[in-house]
């Protein structure tokens, strides 16, 4: 008994890790467009001390812009350490919207995947890193601090789809919402 949960629970996560392999980017993805003012809100996270905090998550402020490299430098406001900017360093890999950058906080090479966008009301992007454990985010941006409905339904339809909880996604400031923006 024991050892057929076990192979279930194996069998679950491998098929759950294929997913994110299968996420590919926008198709003819144009930096130039995505460039600009951001705000991330809405993220999904599947890690239990997320899921613990995801009602404290707050809706964050960030300005992307692309570099001379063909890559982009993004800075984001938070309120994790005060109000100081975190800045982001994003390399151009061969493959338009798709770019790696070095995580100073985990010390390592990650990936982020702009998955879709309209570029003038939201982006869908994912954020893949491996470390102990395979670990993924995927972030709702919109050019302004509240997006239409059916863009958070649609943004939860896609993270279900690549096998997250519910209790995993945390949209802070939803239809009508009192404005937690920092």
């Amino acid at each position: 008994m024991i050892l057929a949960v076990a192979v279930l629970c194996s069998i679950v996560l491998w098929t759950h890790c294929l997913h994110f392999t299968d996420v590919q980017p926008q198709q003819d993805f144009d930096l130039q467009q995505f460039a600009g003012e951001w705000y991330r809100v809405g993220i999904a996270y599947e890690t239990p001390a997320f899921i613990k905090y995801k009602d404290q998550v707050m809706t964050s402020k960030g300005l992307l812009l692309p570099n001379e490299n063909g890559g982009a430098n993004l800075t984001m406001w938070t309120l994790s350490k005060g109000c100081f900017p975190n800045f982001y360093v994003y390399e151009k890999t061969d493959v338009p919207g798709l770019f790696t950058y070095f995580s100073q906080r985990h010390k390592m090479m990650k990936d982020i995947t702009v998955v879709e966008t309209n570029y003038t009301e939201y982006g869908v992007v994912l954020k893949y890193k491996k470390m102990d454990k395979e670990y993924t985010q995927v972030a709702l941006y919109g050019r302004t601090p509240v997006l239409r409905p059916e863009l958070i339904e649609k943004f939860r339809s896609f993270v279900l789809s690549l096998g997250f909880s519910e209790e995993s996604i945390a949209v802070p400031c939803g239809e009508g919402c009192p404005l937690k923006l920092v």
